[in-house]
């Protein structure tokens, strides 16, 4: 009977030592963010926090072991990029970060406990917090990278590596203005084992403007309702992508889509 206590405790316990070096990580951002979110900028400040990212990567590396993505950097740097609470793109996934020269392709390496407390802490922001509802959302590909907003345009059907527990692709839109556009971002995302695997790619694909999709936009930017210019543009561009999501596969280019996502899936999945 106390072997079997004891295995009980055992088994209670293993959930919280692994959680240690997550939460190891975690407490060490916050108290750097603490920091820096209060000091005065200074060339001394700016050294101090470029050491902190620094110190934060070694640690995710730990976390998340050795990465090769074809076409990347094989050394990770956090995708954290900065500390100020003020600055512009404050917020961004907790992993390690792989990216080539302009951003064209960047992908993230994380664990899906540093996910799951990344999407609670943006909460506030829309996010879902069930992981594939995340996904498929708009907002995870905003806020994990970049400082750009991002439109999912459609879904993209990948087929699951086997060694994957789950997989999403989407074809997207990227940008700083308006998010209307020919939508050319494939990202992908996917889970193995305890690890999450991040990938977009800017120009990935090329695609065209879809007829009746632009017939639904300029019904819906011609109507006098609402009133406010932005809540009727967003209004309009929540129909364009409705639209274009149910057209998409019916056109020359989504084969082709299609096809570059599956292969940035299985790129991520190498080994």
């Amino acid at each position: 009977m106390r072997s079997l206590a004891l295995l009980c405790l055992l088994i209670l316990a293993m959930p919280a030592r692994a959680a240690a070096p997550e939460q190891h990580y975690l407490d060490l951002r916050d108290r750097y963010i603490a920091k820096f979110s209060k000091a005065k900028e200074s060339e001394e400040i700016y050294k101090q926090h470029d050491a902190a990212l620094k110190e934060l990567a070694g640690v995710l590396r730990g976390l998340v072991g050795p990465v090769t993505i074809k076409g990347l950097p094989a050394d990770g740097k956090s995708n954290v990029d900065t500390l100020f609470k003020s600055d512009i793109g404050f917020g961004h996934l907790d992993g390690l970060g792989f990216a080539t020269e302009g951003d064209k392709r960047q992908a993230v390496v994380t664990t899906t406990g540093l996910l799951k407390h990344w999407l609670a802490e943006h909460r506030s922001d829309g996010m879902p917090q069930d992981v594939g509802a995340a996904f498929k959302s708009d907002r995870f590909y905003y806020y994990a990278i970049q400082d750009a907003a991002f439109a999912i345009y459609a879904p993209l059907p990948v087929t699951k590596p086997a060694s994957a527990s789950a997989a999403f692709a989407v074809l997207g839109l990227r940008g700083n203005g308006g998010l209307k556009g020919t939508p050319q971002e494939i990202d992908v995302v996917t889970i193995q084992g305890d690890k999450v695997f991040f990938l977009a790619a800017t120009d990935a694909v090329k695609t065209a403007d879809i007829p009746a999709c632009e017939k639904v936009w300029k019904q819906m930017m011609a109507k006098k309702t609402p009133q406010d210019d932005m809540a009727r543009e967003d209004q309009a561009m929540d129909a364009y992508t409705k639209c274009f999501a149910r057209e998409a596969p019916s056109q020359p280019w989504f084969a082709a889509a299609v096809k570059k996502a599956q292969s940035q899936l299985d790129e991520l999945l190498l080994r």
